[in-house]
């Protein structure tokens, strides 16, 4: 296939459409306003759907809808948008609904910036709604990644019935990179492959067959049960949809860990390190949830290595998992930035170079 220059919320987008997607509901907010926009001029040409809602609440409920009836559905929003879904989102992982959502970061806390940020891996990662759920979350560092994940995303959330949510940021939705398009997928529903949809039902029809969407259960006996199908499904996932890179960490006697587009930046800082001696690598986690704890420990806890370095463009809220991981086995550092400042590739090769002097 040939490589087409592409923006990359408009990449994502027609990702999107290509994996199958055919019902988009969101509202603007900026850095991710293009998806959207996207969004409603393409759906109109392959017979999809489009609406710009009233509110981020209004969005997610609709999405909430449409997922209950077998089809791909898709929203998009930026931090504090992300934020208003919350109740919405805790609702569809309840009812057991796939669906694809779009975070694309921006600085905060509030309002904050329209800048790119990493301020929302606690939101993504640790819940954000209610109750016990969680979301099987992607953080792509670049547009073609993003593109391939979005081409699988929807497979996933319908083999576990769970939403699938992509922490990306303004930087990946901004910039434009050369892509590789895949293929459009054929997809429709069938509602004999999914039984749970609320495809029809009419009198008559057999009643076991009636599809109820539902997260209300008032006796707390069928709640816990309810749950405990919940976390078995989590724990399905904890166990086969893992996703990592390691580059250059075979060897390295500092291993530093991040996720999304500043992991670009650290990777830029190990080639110029390692160009002068320096054995350093990076570990990337490229699932988010659930976190490549056991991945990390086998990189980062055996001989050689002498310390690990997290860099993210936040307080350090990754790095709870990453201290996690190591449980105390190695010195773990932390280096970043708060609300939209990422740290320079000089800025990562000084803090690493000053912990390999430390050792």
């Amino acid at each position: 296939m040939a490589l087409t220059l592409m923006k990359g919320s408009e990449a994502i987008a027609e990702a999107a459409i290509r994996a199958g997607a055919r019902f988009f509901f969101g509202y603007p907010i900026t850095p991710q306003t293009e998806i959207p926009e996207y969004m409603s001029a393409r759906m109109p040409e392959i017979g999809g759907c489009f609406l710009q809602a009233e509110s981020e609440v209004a969005a997610i409920n609709m999405v909430y809808g449409a997922a209950g009836t077998g089809e791909r559905v898709i929203t998009s929003s930026s931090s504090p948008g992300v934020s208003l879904k919350q109740e919405g989102i805790s609702y569809i992982a309840s009812a057991k609904l796939p669906c694809v959502i779009l975070n694309v970061m921006r600085g905060g806390p509030g309002l904050g910036s329209i800048q790119a940020s990493q301020g929302d891996y606690f939101q993504a990662t640790k819940g954000g709604g209610n109750g016990d759920y969680h979301l099987l979350t992607y953080a792509p560092a670049s547009i073609q990644e993003a593109i391939d994940i979005m081409m699988f995303a929807f497979d996933k959330a319908e083999k576990y019935r769970v939403p699938v949510l992509f922490l990306a940021d303004g930087i990946i939705a901004q910039m434009m990179e050369p892509v590789e398009m895949p293929e459009m997928v054929d997809f429709k529903v069938d509602p004999e492959k999914k039984p749970w949809a609320a495809t029809g039902w009419k009198p008559g029809d057999d009643p076991a067959k009636r599809a109820v969407i539902n997260s209300l259960y008032i006796e707390t006996e069928a709640l816990s049960v309810h749950n405990e199908a919940l976390q078995a499904t989590y724990r399905e996932i904890e166990k086969n949809e893992v996703m990592w890179e390691n580059y250059k960490t075979d060897d390295a006697e500092i291993v530093v860990t991040a996720f999304g587009t500043v992991s670009r930046v650290v990777k830029s800082a190990v080639d110029e390190l390692r160009a002068e001696g320096v054995k350093v690598g990076l570990f990337r986690p490229i699932s988010v949830w659930p976190f490549p704890s056991d991945a990390l420990r086998e990189t980062a806890v055996r001989d050689g290595v002498k310390a690990v370095l997290d860099v993210e463009v936040n307080e350090g809220q990754m790095l709870e998992d990453v201290k996690l991981a190591i449980n105390g086995d190695k010195p773990v550092d932390f280096f970043g930035h708060l609300g939209s400042q990422f740290p320079t590739t000089e800025e990562i090769k000084q803090k690493i170079l000053e912990m390999k002097e430390a050792k």
